[in-house]
């Protein structure tokens, strides 16, 4: 009588057990697309800072680039360590091709202010989609993400009388003198030392 009762009970909780197994299994799989959809968005906000950093790096080696034409046969080629616009000829290429090395196309790019400072704003969409999962339509869905990278000024300097005159500029510490009168591009230190280059929010 006993070992029949037990028998019965086994196979009661058979369902049960089968129950629960399903129930871990949809979790296990739910999670994982999840998973799936979380690391699209994470590869896409990553292509998206760096395109948006490339396309700001290459505007400020123009920037340094202008600089030193503007040394020595420019007024005003001070302004030059302030700029109030972007010109960027090759911002929007660069950030193209960053963009491509992760996977990804710009979809719309353009000139950035934050906070007073000049940039870029990209955004862009995935070449690859999150993927087959449980969830309906995955397998279509591209990521996207935007991103926008501002270029600061570095140095600090007093403006001579004479734009002839030698210049040192304080640049986060860093001394950097420049004569108009004695000048070779090579005197230019690195862009990063009179610019830097960083994501905005």
């Amino acid at each position: 009588m006993i070992a029949a009762r037990l028998r019965g009970d086994r196979g009661a909780t058979l369902p049960i057990y089968i129950w629960l197994t399903g129930i871990l299994l949809f979790a296990a799989f739910a999670f994982f697309a999840f998973a799936q959809a979380a690391s699209a968005r994470n590869g896409a906000q990553s292509a998206a800072d760096a395109a948006a950093l490339a396309a700001a790096q290459s505007a400020r080696d123009e920037l340094v680039e202008g600089l030193g034409g503007a040394v020595g046969g420019d007024a005003d080629w001070l302004d030059w360590l302030d700029p109030e616009a972007l010109e960027g000829a090759g911002a929007a290429a660069a950030a193209d091709a960053l963009a491509a090395e992760n996977d990804a196309a710009v979809t719309a790019f353009g000139g950035a202010t934050v906070n007073g400072y000049l940039g870029y704003e990209v955004a862009i969409q995935t070449n690859y989609t999150v993927g087959d999962s449980l969830i309906p339509g995955t397998e279509n869905i591209q990521a996207t993400a935007d991103a926008k990278a501002v270029i600061k000024p570095r140095c600090e300097f007093a403006v001579p009388d004479d734009p002839q005159d030698a210049v040192e500029l304080d640049c986060d510490g860093e001394l950097v003198n420049i004569d108009p009168e004695d000048f070779d591009l090579d005197d230019l230190p690195d862009a990063s030392v009179l610019f830097s280059v960083q994501l905005a929010e």
